[in-house]
């Protein structure tokens, strides 16, 4: 399987930041106008794709553009714990923006983990 694109991983996170404001704006309809971070979306973002992760090896984002994270560098499903940590993690900005020669970020690095391609 080949590594995963940056165009591709930024399109799923942005396709998952979606789902996450949609689904906060159903419970907290005052959130739905506003494009800021709040702690509900941050939540239900985290625990979304870090529930998806940990359960099918994508988020809903990943789904839709054909990506899968898997263990590295035996590229086995990840487990529950890794998929919840790399969410977080994903969450506080930094550790995917540092980047190694493979292109996986500190979030990958730390709980062994790489997003790859699945299909076209």
């Amino acid at each position: 399987m080949k590594r995963a694109s940056l165009s591709r991983r930024l399109a799923a996170l942005f396709l998952d930041w979606m789902v996450a404001t949609f689904s906060t704006a159903m419970f907290y309809p005052l959130f739905a106008s506003s494009l800021e971070p709040s702690l509900a979306r941050l939540g239900v973002f985290v625990l979304e794709v870090g529930l998806l992760t940990a359960l099918t090896g994508a988020s809903i984002g990943q789904r839709i553009l054909g990506l899968r994270v898997v263990s590295y560098p035996d590229q086995l499903f990840i487990t529950p714990g890794a998929a919840f940590l790399r969410t977080f993690l994903l969450v506080l900005v930094i550790p995917p923006l540092v980047q190694d020669e493979e292109s996986r970020g500190l979030h990958e690095r730390f709980t062994k983990s790489q997003v790859v391609r699945v299909r076209n």
